[in-house]
């Protein structure tokens, strides 16, 4: 029990503080619905609730993912973290099916009523406050790579769609979610406001159905992404970046293959290089230690570096990794 509670405390900050929010939110939610009956709301606290229990998911998964290679697990469980969110968009999904359905049933009979007004345009003006409060926390995780003068102020709203690629799986989730729901509670105020003040009263159902559509490109968006983490799919920006800095040694005369492969958050290299054939066993250690430390500086998450060693064919092998 103390390693598991020592792991929680390495999972995803965003992922935890997200929880937190849209269970706050979720709660403020049904109670604004089970009073007004309003159906944008009840797609804003279906919307809610799928993220709350999602980011709870990811939370749990990212920090067991961190656990120490065992004797039965000698590979780690950094693919741990994909397996779960795997799990976590079935959830997902089916809240997003249950969005639209009630948004069919509201614009086939749509209801109209004065009452209640202002409570649905408080709660959900405080939940998009609140959920935007995450979707920054989710941003500077994005960019906490880039230099501070990238990201000042205003900045750091396009340097993080730009890098979202490159996010942990953990935080890529969260700004996948908190974008919808930011933009879900938006979009329910205003057709809140249209059902009011126009007699198109089955706007909250449309806003309803589009509210769960989005939902539906975030969960084909995330499994999509953590199916191929579980498999353990190749970084192939990264494999070039390494064979190119790797062929600048003096000493290594070809590489035969490299591979970068992520599992979950963390990435593990394995090179199989050419050298000099009369190469002594001390020189290639050095050779060895040099590399893995160079790669292991500039480049975060990665876990392991296994490098091989062949003798130089004279034939040039190395012209980058295939797309």
């Amino acid at each position: 029990m103390t390693e598991f509670y020592r792991l929680l405390k390495s999972g995803s900050k965003s992922a935890l503080w997200a929880t937190v929010v849209n269970t706050i939110v979720a709660l403020i939610k049904t109670a604004a619905y089970l009073i007004t009956g309003n159906v944008a709301m009840f797609a804003e606290m279906m919307h809610s609730f799928g993220d709350a229990a999602n980011q709870l998911f990811v939370y749990i998964g990212s920090a067991l993912s961190k656990k120490a290679p065992t004797e039965k697990f000698p590979g780690g469980f950094g693919r741990l973290v994909n397996l779960v969110l795997l799990g976590a968009v079935l959830i997902v999904g089916v809240l997003a099916y249950e969005t639209i359905i009630e948004g069919f049933h509201h614009i086939s009979a749509p209801t109209h009523s004065e009452n209640w007004f202002w409570l649905n345009i408080g709660v959900l003006g405080a939940a998009a406050v609140l959920e935007a409060s995450v979707l920054v926390k989710a941003m500077k995780e994005i960019t906490e790579h880039l230099p501070a003068e990238k990201v000042k102020g205003w900045k750091i709203i396009p340097e993080s769609y730009k890098n979202v690629k490159n996010a942990k799986p953990a935080t890529k989730l969260v700004f996948l979610e908190d974008n919808v729901a930011v933009g879900g509670a938006l979009l329910a105020l205003v057709a809140i406001l249209v059902a009011r003040y126009t007699s198109f009263h089955s706007a909250t159902g449309y806003a309803s159905i589009i509210i769960g559509c989005l939902l539906i490109l975030v969960v084909g968006r995330v499994f999509l992404d953590n199916a191929a983490g579980a498999l353990g799919v190749a970084d192939v920006k990264l494999q070039a970046k390494i064979g190119a800095h790797v062929l600048q040694h003096p000493q290594v005369k070809d590489i035969q293959d490299l591979d970068v492969i992520k599992e979950g958050e963390d990435l593990h290299v394995e090179l199989r290089l050419e050298v000099d054939p009369e190469m002594k066993i001390k020189v290639a250690d050095d050779i060895r230690d040099h590399i893995e430390a160079n790669i292991k500086k500039s480049i975060a998450n990665v876990t392991d570096v296994i490098i091989e060693f062949d003798e130089d064919d004279r034939i040039p092998t190395w012209a980058g990794p295939a797309e």
